[in-house]
């Protein structure tokens, strides 16, 4: 019989998707699974929907908190966890009916402390940006440098060994957002990283509150959590260098701050340039942009649109 994973998922205002990600743990070609809910405070109906689900499938066990926050509620799900693997899924998003299988058959052979992942697809943005992905491997010298540079899997495309994320210490409460990426960096840099090279994990963008619009708290959020692995691991500066390191920390945000400008999200970019010129990061080119981040909003607003007509003119 294959050992039993526990499926941690949070749940916040989920109720009109939770039939559906529900359904698909429940469409898994390994049956031997338990699924973990909290639901984190939710004001909508989702603690009556979880109930419904966990009547009728006694595999599902349902829990609920004061609202604390997905990482708070993962962890809280990760102390009810009776099983040998450990997999995430949110309320609101799906895996192919082959993702337990064919993960579990890949660590069966492994130590027992491995990171297995995936590929994923996403789900809802239309615009050719839902075209499905299967990552490379990074198992190789260069890891804790791919790692360090950014997530490079979404939290539902994993599995990994309970006591492993156990002796990790679970979920950083203090983020709140790339709580996930502060795992992965943690577990993924200490053990071996196996790769399916399948995409088996669905990320369903919808119009309701997710937690990856918030385009500055992820920026920031990342980078607080590359800042945390670093402090604990001051050896990496001599082994990456100085400049490296800054590469893949200031220059992460700084390019996340250029795409929110780009997308005209103004309110994020002035937030996160703000935090790249306190870090004393960027080129003169990059400082032009974003020196008028200190300006009030509404002046820089007026400054975008200024150099705009003088450059649509300048093309005619």
């Amino acid at each position: 019989m294959s050992a039993l994973t526990s499926i941690v998922m949070p749940c916040y205002n989920a109720a009109p998707h939770l039939a559906r990600s529900v359904g698909s743990v429940l469409a898994q070609t390994l049956g031997n699974w338990e699924l973990v809910i909290v639901d984190d405070g939710s004001n909508d109906n989702s603690w009556h929907e979880l109930q419904r689900l966990a009547n009728v499938e006694p595999r599902i066990r349902g829990y609920r908190q004061a609202n604390a926050g997905a990482a708070a509620a993962r962890n809280h799900a990760l102390r009810e966890a009776r099983g040998d693997y450990i997999a995430f899924l949110d309320a609101d998003d799906t895996w192919h009916p082959e993702f337990l299988e064919s993960m579990q058959a890949a660590l069966q052979n492994a130590s027992g402390h491995d990171l297995a992942y995936c590929g994923w697809q996403n789900l809802g943005l239309g615009g050719g940006r839902d075209t499905p992905f299967v990552p490379p491997d990074y198992e190789d010298g260069h890891k804790v440098e791919a790692l360090l540079g950014g997530c490079r899997w979404p939290i539902h495309a994993a599995l990994a060994s309970a006591e492993a994320i156990r002796v990790s210490g679970g979920f950083d409460e203090r983020l709140s957002s790339c709580m996930d990426y502060d795992l992965w960096l943690r577990l993924g840099t200490v053990h071996r990283l196996i790769r399916v090279p399948r995409v088996l994990a669905y990320y369903h963008h919808h119009a309701g509150e997710q937690i990856t619009k918030n385009r500055a708290r992820i920026a920031l959020n990342h980078w607080r959590a590359q800042q945390k692995f670093l402090d604990a691991n001051p050896a990496l500066a001599d082994r990456l260098g100085v400049e490296r390191i800054r590469e893949l920390t200031a220059g992460e945000l700084l390019r996340r701050g250029f795409e929110c400008y780009w997308k005209r999200d103004l309110k994020a970019a002035r937030t996160i340039f703000r935090a790249v010129m306190k870090e004393r990061y960027g080129t003169a080119q990059d400082w032009k942009y974003m020196l008028p981040s200190l300006l009030p909003e509404s002046l820089h607003r007026r400054l975008i649109r200024a150099l705009e007509t003088k450059e649509a003119r300048s093309g005619t």
